[in-house]
């Protein structure tokens, strides 16, 4: 009788395991060949075929040297790097207002107006090379330019290295971060450090998760209807063979007038100041499109506030076609797609001078 019993519990217990526990193990699997995101997404067992489309979604990156990146950071917002101790290259490139200063050109040293619309400093790593211009080849060669420019944070590189070396916690911040790095030889702070660490804190400003990067993932809702139809004109009409890849944009030099000579601005002649070779004459580093929305106004000469006059000015100009306003507002819809989760930075302290930092000066 207790043998009857004992079997009978036991086929029992193995009908609950295969009632009970296999389904969940059966529903888990079909679950990892779905996935899940706002407004669901495609399965996740077969090649997405948004993965062949010319715009790619931001990567997202963790694997940076923190201590690098957290001086970088300091001197991204030290105001002494100017002559006046007034001016940041956060100045210039406001992470609070999309990497941008919105202004038609930046206020720099004894409010000197600069030549040309300031470019965001987000995602800028995705640059083919930096500045319209391109003469600076990547962020730490263009990091030294703005602080020895008479225009802009109107000092030198000798002064401004003593200012960060007459700071003994600057010193031991750059011994900590270069002192195993050929550039750290004689345990004095160069220039060289100062824009590496800066550039590699900027490497760090990007802005993943948009909508649309969520869309090319696969979450089918993350757009709309007359989004989607806006970045379908954006490729038909051809605005993505100069802006596509990471950046949407940022990848190439094109001449500004391709279709129509562009007249609003004749002075301003791009590529060719680094070249001085007459073909470059009006060719300038495509920009970026991410995040547009927040960065007004627009162009190298900022002659326009409004996205949509933006899109526009394109069309005549580069593609040398009219757009009807059902069109035009719907490729500003996909364009605000494109704004993605904005760096979020923890305000620096920075250490106070000494009786031998040179003091600012504002002549």
């Amino acid at each position: 009788m207790k043998i009857i019993k004992f079997t009978a519990i036991c086929s029992l217990s193995i009908i609950i395991v295969i009632n009970v526990v296999m389904p969940q193990f059966t529903t888990a699997a079909d679950e990892s060949k779905i996935g899940y995101g706002r407004g669901g997404r495609m399965s996740g067992s077969s090649k997405s075929s948004r993965s062949d489309e010319p715009i790619k979604p931001i990567p997202i990156n963790f694997d940076y040297d923190r201590a690098k990146v957290e001086l970088g950071k300091k001197l991204f917002f030290e105001p002494r790097l100017s002559k006046s101790g007034w001016i940041t290259c956060n100045s210039c490139h406001n992470l609070s207002t999309g990497g941008a200063d919105n202004l038609p050109t930046s206020i720099g040293h004894k409010w000197f107006f600069g030549p040309i619309n300031s470019p965001t400093v987000l995602n800028s790593k995705f640059n083919l090379a930096q500045f319209w211009d391109g003469r600076a080849k990547d962020l730490k060669e263009q990091a030294g330019g703005p602080i020895a420019n008479p225009l802009e944070m109107g000092s030198n590189h000798e002064l401004a290295v003593s200012v960060l070396q007459s700071i003994p916690q600057y010193v031991k911040w750059f011994n900590e971060v270069y002192a195993s790095k050929e550039m750290y030889t004689d345990e004095k702070i160069h220039i060289d450090q100062v824009t590496d660490a800066i550039a590699a804190f900027e490497e760090t400003l990007t802005t993943p998760n948009s909508r649309f990067d969520q869309w090319l993932n696969g979450y089918d809702k993350s757009i709309t209807k007359s989004e989607l139809e806006g970045y379908t004109l954006f490729k038909e009409k051809g605005c993505i063979s100069c802006h596509n890849g990471v950046g949407v944009g940022g990848n190439s030099y094109q001449k500004f007038g391709v279709a129509k000579p562009y007249d609003k601005d004749t002075d301003t002649l791009g590529r060719y100041n680094v070249t001085n070779d007459d073909k470059d004459r009006y060719f300038f580093k495509v920009p970026l499109l991410r995040n547009i929305e927040l960065t007004a106004p627009y162009f190298h000469d900022a002659s326009t506030w409004d996205l949509s006059e933006a899109v526009n000015i394109m069309a005549e100009y580069q593609l040398g076609t009219t757009l009807t306003d059902g069109e035009t507002k719907k490729i500003v819809a996909f364009l605000r797609t494109l704004t993605g989760d904005q760096p979020s930075i923890t305000f620096p302290i920075i250490p106070p001078s000494t009786s031998t930092t040179p003091e600012p000066n504002r002549n």
